[in-house]
């Protein structure tokens, strides 16, 4: 199995820029958001939108999305989890979260999101990722 990868760079005024890494296996597109997903740091919520868009207009339809090097997460980054949710699931796709820092499954497990979110450990990633 082939894996391109790619770095993305979203910079806005005012703020900080949003980092996200981007690979492909197949038909699965792994995305890994870089620092903080807060409201003080927009556009965070569009970027991940956009590259998920991108991805389902290139076909893809299963994506894992790792969340390794998100330190802190507010209800801004909750809404872009959801709302990349909502684009993959009108495409029938899948999306798990993989390998979140405590505080942030905390916050998927309090907000409930954690039952609508297939959520893994690093060493129950699913194979195709």
């Amino acid at each position: 199995m082939s894996f391109s990868r790619r770095h993305f760079v979203y910079i806005h005024e005012g703020g900080p820029a949003v980092d996200i890494r981007e690979r492909v296996a197949g038909d699965v597109a792994v995305l890994e958001p870089l620092g903080r997903m807060v409201l003080s740091d927009q556009p965070a919520d569009e970027a991940l939108k956009d590259r998920v868009c991108a991805q389902l207009r290139d076909g893809r339809r299963q994506f894992v999305l790792d969340l390794n090097q998100v330190s802190q997460m507010d209800t801004m980054g909750l809404t872009a989890l959801v709302t990349a949710y909502i684009a993959v699931q009108k495409a029938q796709g899948s999306i798990a979260l993989v390998n979140p820092q405590r505080r942030v499954r905390e916050l998927l497990r309090v907000t409930k999101l954690d039952t609508l979110f297939q959520v893994f450990d690093r060493d129950d990633v699913p194979s195709i990722a």
